[in-house]
């Protein structure tokens, strides 16, 4: 994890707090509010060292401003990292601790930000969050919430493949298609389960040897994880941690697009325009991945039945298909929607 040491500090507001009973740095970074109150997931992840969780939280609100802008919803990014000091399981207790600091944290900032699931954290965890703050979303539905956004957030994906299909395949349909999905998580298995549904020729992938069970029950192929990226196909699907796409996996891909729902895909901007020139047609992960703050935020701020949230979601599709039509690199073309509508605001 790189160094917070040469960053650019665009952001609003950037809060270290030492959880009065963990003991842990409880980082949230606001990078804007231009269009509302920032929003973004809560991440418990062990780091090395606590300022890698600093410089983490710092990209991950910045990515949080482009994907709620490129999705056209009337907030800005933000985001919350606990660095754990070990990558041993936290004890209940100590989880609780933890998550107690966390909506302390997030309440001090007065309803500036509000905080989800992510990395490390689920919808029950915001049951304990909001037992601080009133700026915990994504709780279990018999808690008053809008529940695990692992689906949406899949629908979302499907939507963007369907336009990402239809603009590079003629066809928004994945069957007979070669497809490799990366990770077997909450929104990697709703992913298999749908594409192997839908007649995709899967192959599939996971740190976790034990989620190999999934891929034999969809007729997958597995591969080691390590093999995975570069594996020939038509489309490539990340979907577990960021950093996959580097300059020295770039030269190396066998696939004619990717899109998935991973945060952070590019190890650097640069990424994007290798990608372009390779002819690899790459789709912004957070324009991918959006389709679970959509979901959350309609339902929990904007009052949306879970249909009409859903719908929303699926609208995905047609900005892709409004990024893809741009022209040149979708990249740049996402980037100047987030920068059009946070300027109109």
């Amino acid at each position: 994890m790189p160094s917070v040491t040469g960053m650019t500090f665009e952001h609003e507001q950037l809060t270290i707090h030492k959880g009065q009973r963990s003991g842990l740095p409880v980082a949230i970074a606001v990078h804007s509010t231009t269009r509302g109150m920032a929003v973004g997931g809560c991440r418990l992840k062990h780091y090395a060292d606590w300022r890698d969780g600093v410089a983490d939280v710092l990209r991950l609100a910045e990515a949080m401003t482009y994907k709620t802008a490129v999705a056209g919803l009337p907030h800005g990014g933000g985001k919350t990292v606990v660095a754990l000091p070990t990558a041993a399981p936290l004890s209940p207790a100590r989880r609780r601790e933890v998550l107690l600091d966390v909506g302390d944290a997030v309440e001090s900032l007065g309803g500036r930000y509000g905080t989800g699931p992510d990395v490390g954290t689920g919808p029950a965890d915001m049951v304990t969050v909001g037992e601080r703050t009133r700026w915990a979303f994504c709780r279990p539905a018999e808690h008053g919430g809008s529940g695990d956004s692992s689906g949406p957030t899949a629908e979302g994906v499907l939507a963007a493949i369907g336009a990402l299909c239809a603009h590079r395949f003629g066809s928004a349909d994945v069957a007979g298609l070669r497809v490799t999905l990366i990770g077997l998580g909450n929104v990697g298995t709703h992913l298999a389960k749908a594409l192997s549904s839908a007649g995709a020729t899967l192959t599939v992938t996971d740190v976790d040897p034990g989620r190999r069970a999934l891929a034999d029950a969809v007729g997958a192929t597995w591969v080691a994880p390590d093999e995975a990226a570069t594996a020939p196909g038509d489309l490539l699907v990340p979907a577990a941690l960021g950093g996959l796409l580097s300059p020295d996996v770039v030269p190396l891909l066998r696939c004619a697009a990717v899109a998935g729902p991973a945060n952070n895909q590019l190890t650097g901007e640069h990424v994007a325009a290798m990608l372009h020139e390779r002819g690899v047609l790459w789709l912004p992960d957070p324009v991918v991945s959006a389709g679970g703050v959509i979901y959350g935020t309609g339902v929990e701020l904007r009052g949306l039945s879970p249909e009409a949230a859903l719908a929303e979601v699926r609208g995905i599709g047609a900005t892709v298909t409004r990024i893809l039509r741009a022209g040149g690199s979708p990249h740049a073309a996402a980037k100047a929607l987030a920068r059009e509508r946070l300027t109109a605001a």
